[in-house]
């Protein structure tokens, strides 16, 4: 009973205050598309950082010198099943000498008189398995095959870019903390604000005996209906957002309807968390301060 009562008042709150609830659920609005922004940006970074550590990942096998065309399918076709492997390309002694003269320019015609470039599998692993320790273990096994010259890929340049994903993890999620200590400061003393002009409904309430938890389960369930409302606004909002910017910028993509329900959902639950803890907070200080005489 107490909890319906609580619901209902929530609800008929809202239409009381209509300004006050349009002020706090514009300013959680806000802070939401601020956060959500912030999260399409690491999902952005994160997909570049993946596809960035594969293409450093790759793995060149190089084979022997003269190997024929049936043994050479057959590694490359293995090279394709390894357990880490995203695909393969194999690349024959005469495309590798097309790629020598394109990179090398004029003049590379010189060093082709005998051809010295042998065949060779270009392998890009999973982005799991773009670390070093995992690419080692790979150059091990591809090593440990017949008719297989050598195995190489680039690791100082892999450490490197994965040094650099680490430092950009890690200032992105302090900047991520203080855009969240941010909204829920937003959040709180906006509630606040609407919670103040109703300091005689909760002074009238304490002097009839209404217990401190009866008063607040309104306010908290108006909170919540707030911050869920500003969470699918957000959402919307950041959604036609992207869906603008990839038309100008490709390289965005396309977002998934998974992520894009993730993205909604997730903001739809922190608004609610959010919405909750500002009239919490809001509620509590207004209830110890209210004076009874």
């Amino acid at each position: 009973m107490a909890w319906s009562y609580s619901v209902k008042e929530g609800i008929a709150n809202l239409n009381r205050s209509k300004f006050a609830a349009l002020a706090s659920t514009s300013a959680a609005t806000v802070a939401l598309i601020l956060v959500g922004l912030l999260g399409l940006v690491g999902y952005e970074a994160q997909q570049v950082s993946s596809w960035l550590l594969q293409r450093v990942g790759e793995v060149e096998i190089f084979l022997e010198e003269g190997i024929d065309g049936d043994n050479a399918e057959a590694l490359y076709r293995r090279a394709g099943l390894t357990p880490g492997v995203a695909d393969a390309d194999y690349v024959s002694q005469e495309e590798a000498q097309a790629i020598f003269l394109e990179e090398f320019g004029e003049g590379g015609e010189a060093f082709l008189d005998d051809p010295f470039l042998p065949a060779s599998i270009r392998v890009r692993v999973d982005s799991d398995y773009a670390n070093a320790d995992s690419l080692n273990a790979l150059v091990q096994t591809f090593s440990g095959w017949n008719r297989v010259d050598d195995v190489v890929f680039n690791q100082p340049l892999l450490v490197q870019v994965q040094q650099n994903v680490q430092t950009f993890t890690i200032v992105g999620a302090m900047l991520g903390g203080l855009v969240l200590l941010a909204a829920i400061f937003l959040v709180a003393n906006t509630i606040r604000l609407t919670i103040y002009s109703r300091r005689l409904l909760i002074r009238t309430m304490k002097l009839v005996g209404a217990t401190d938890g009866f008063i607040r389960r309104p306010f908290l369930i108006e909170g919540m209906l707030q911050g869920a409302t500003a969470g699918a606004v957000a959402g919307v909002v950041l959604l036609l957002l992207h869906g603008v910017l990839s038309r100008y910028l490709p390289q965005l993509g396309t977002l998934t309807v998974e992520v894009s329900a993730l993205m909604v959902g997730g903001l739809v639950v922190f608004g609610v968390v959010l919405g909750w803890i500002g009239s919490y907070v809001a509620v509590r200080r207004f209830i110890r301060k209210v004076a009874l005489h």
